[in-house]
């Protein structure tokens, strides 16, 4: 039976980037799921990926034919401070695939035991974290916001030790490639011209390859500040916080990376922060357009060596292309904010009506996807579309604000079931809120039960078109099921 037809591309790069490291086979590995559609699209066969032997394969007991396993080097800055020596510490690169467009994917092994890069931790993941990557995963997939994604989660039959006894489990991660600032930072810090050098013309020729390449590093980094400030512009539009955009987990390829101590906001507050390690506020739903602005000034600076031989003529050139990024975040998050208030393009003038909806949702703690889906909504009242039973504070609160909105929209020309169809297209009702993660994590942690995991993210996959039957996922956690910290899975 066809298995994973595995590419072992980025082996080709200088052994000093990544280990060659066998996954640790763990004891009983059970399936959880299995993203059907995602293996299709990779070209994976499914028989053989929920037989015996695919099981298997997705818990690291059985490595399938063409697979090279390693573990990646990286480094980063973390909350700021430096840390030379970082790498996959729980994770496994099998190989890649070509998904049936020609699209090349990693396919990595999140949990899968020890590396050389663990710094004493055990390589493994407890159950709560995998469940959660792949509930959050996959709803910014379907989202339309670039990310890793699942495609599969299996039990492994042990338990892990964190503040307390857990189960264990794994995840089967795919990305475009794992290739991350922090990857650059570690070639630069070995003062290696040539991996530095490899690892650009690989990335480059990986994820942008029609870019016009005058001075390789400088077109990487022009291509990354573009992806940057069109990942955080989405990641703002949706109300989510990653929670740790560290540069190790800031991918060149422009996707998500990393669920962790992650959340999307009930309550809009611009200074809102879940990570239950990020105590000053470095990482909170405001700061991530500066914090990505940050990151890449820190690409920027892994790369100057092959900008250009004098360092003052580097640090000049690249940092024209960094001073790009607000101009760029701007125009990304300005275009989809209009889209959300219906209006086609934002003028100069809008910009009194936007921060007067914000600062009301913030003052007034409106739940931030409501308070959106609520505007979708009553931009065509004698729509036959079913609507949420919107809080009526919302309604309330934006009662001064509304006639002035409604008086911009006028100046659209658009018929109101076109411009509502265009709103409810990116003013999703259904998010993965936090208490809902939660109690799917629980239920499956506490009593094997994988139902609620399971109807989460059924509901998930649809987020944009409300269904009474799943009311309970669409509306805000009342004051005693709020989630206000959330945790890193290591």
């Amino acid at each position: 039976m066809k298995q994973i037809p595995f590419q072992n591309t980025y082996t080709s790069l200088p052994g000093k980037l990544f280990r060659h490291t066998q996954p640790t086979p763990v004891k009983e590995p059970g399936l959880i799921s299995i993203n059907n559609d995602l293996a299709r699209n990779l070209g994976i066969n499914l028989e053989w990926l929920k037989s015996a032997n695919g099981i298997e394969t997705l818990a690291g007991n059985h490595i399938a034919k063409g697979s090279e396993p390693i573990s990646s080097a990286y480094a980063g800055h973390q909350f700021g401070v430096y840390n030379p020596q970082l790498g996959d510490g729980r994770a496994i690169l099998l190989g890649e695939v070509l998904s049936i467009k020609g699209e090349r994917f990693d396919v990595q092994l999140k949990g899968s035991g020890r590396t050389i890069y663990s710094r004493g931790g055990d390589g493994r993941s407890a159950l709560g974290p995998v469940l959660r990557e792949y509930l959050l995963c996959e709803a910014m997939h379907i989202l339309s916001i670039p990310t890793t994604r699942a495609l599969a989660a299996v039990t492994t039959g042990e338990d892990v030790i964190r503040d307390r006894i857990l189960p264990g489990a794994i995840l089967a991660r795919i990305a475009k490639s794992h290739i991350r600032i922090g990857t650059f930072q570690y070639a630069a810090a070995t003062e290696d011209i040539k991996t530095l050098s490899a690892l650009t013309d690989y990335t480059l020729n990986r994820h942008y390859a029609d870019t016009k390449v005058e001075i390789p590093a400088l077109s990487l980094l022009k291509c990354a500040v573009k992806a940057q400030a069109e990942l955080v512009s989405q990641w703002q539009l949706v109300g989510f916080i990653h929670g740790v955009m560290n540069t190790d987990n800031s991918l060149i390829s422009g996707e998500t990376i990393d669920y962790g101590p992650c959340a999307f906001i009930d309550h809009y507050h611009p200074d809102t922060v879940f990570s239950s390690i990020d105590h000053g506020g470095r990482y909170s739903y405001k700061n991530q357009p500066a914090i990505a602005h940050w990151n890449l000034t820190m690409l920027a600076q892994a790369l100057l060596p092959l900008i250009h031989k004098k360092t003052e003529t580097a640090v000049e050139m690249a940092q024209e292309v960094i001073n790009i990024f607000p101009k760029y975040f701007s125009s990304y998050h300005n275009s989809g904010l209009a889209r959300k208030l219906g209006i086609s393009k934002l003028q100069d003038t809008d910009g009194d009506l936007i921060n007067s909806l914000f600062e009301t949702m913030s003052n007034a703690k409106l739940d931030f996807t409501l308070t959106f889906r609520y505007l979708s909504d009553i931009t065509n009242l004698k729509s036959s579309q079913e609507k949420i039973d919107t809080p009526q504070n919302i309604e309330m609160e934006l009662g001064n604000w509304l006639p002035r909105w409604l008086e911009r929209l006028e100046l659209e020309k658009i018929e109101a079931s076109e411009r509502q169809k265009s709103m409810y297209e990116v003013n999703p009702v259904f998010i993965p809120r936090n208490h809902l993660v939660e109690k799917a994590i629980k239920s499956a942690t506490e009593d094997g039960d994988f139902s609620e995991f399971h109807l989460l993210s059924k509901v998930l996959s649809s987020p944009f078109s409300y269904n009474s039957k799943y009311e309970r996922y669409g509306i805000p956690p009342r004051p005693e099921q709020v989630v206000k910290q959330t945790f890193c899975g290591t």
